[in-house]
């Protein structure tokens, strides 16, 4: 299955098959302009114009955007209720955690988590393959450092970062650097493009890798 990053939160993820899911593909404000997509299925982690720009997404593809169980042409999806914030919702709403299996691959999106690791969302979630978590901080999500603790605790096997400050992004965010300080160096592997591909061989569960990418401007 192929992970690609569109920049911001939003990824595409595809399998083998064909069959292709959106993830919080978002609006021209963000700063970054997302190059078009298509795809069976958009998922939303929260109605916020930078996760839910669903007019940039064509294909007629079915939208998720509520907790619950879901089947897209053999691809399993499943949606669990967080908090945007620390506050139990009350400043920024919630958020769904999306995970998808595709490939006989477990990836999980965080959305715009806030709310603190705790042992019960970790046992709803895991186990997981790829992690794709904001690290950003600054009122909108979690931080580097407990976004941390969230790998820590998940133990995947690849974990992307995402939701950071970029050059072109309108928002004040936290920069990559203080989510891969986290880490030994060996850990860290930046890739030269927006896209990596991976199936369940390629996963040894030895030691959690942060992969970097870099999307298409």
């Amino acid at each position: 299955m192929k992970i690609q990053w569109l920049g911001h939160s939003a990824f595409k993820l595809t399998e083998s098959t064909g069959t292709s899911i959106v993830i919080d593909p978002y609006d021209p404000y963000v700063g970054h302009h997302m190059q078009q997509v298509s795809a069976n299925a958009v998922t939303i982690s929260h109605k916020h114009k930078d996760h839910s720009f669903v007019q940039g997404v064509t294909g007629s593809p079915e939208i998720i955007d509520k907790v619950g169980a879901y089947e897209i042409t053999g691809v399993h999806i499943y949606s669990i209720l967080t908090n945007h914030d620390s506050a139990g919702g009350t400043q920024r709403g919630k958020n769904l955690v999306f995970k998808y299996r595709m490939d006989g691959v477990d990836v999980c999106h965080m959305g715009d988590i806030g709310e603190e690791c705790d042992s019960l969302f970790v046992e709803a979630v895991i186990p997981v393959n790829v992690l794709l978590i904001p690290i950003g901080g600054g009122g909108y999500t979690v931080n580097a450092a407990e976004a941390k603790e969230y790998v820590d605790h998940i133990m995947p096997d690849v974990v992307i970062p995402m939701h950071y400050r970029t050059k072109e992004g309108n928002f004040n965010l936290d920069k990559l650097g203080e989510f891969t300080d986290l880490f030994d160096e060996d850990q860290i592997e930046y890739v030269d493009g927006d896209t990596v591909e991976y199936d369940r061989a390629d996963f040894d569960g030895d030691k959690t890798k942060v992969v970097i990418l870099d999307f298409a401007r």
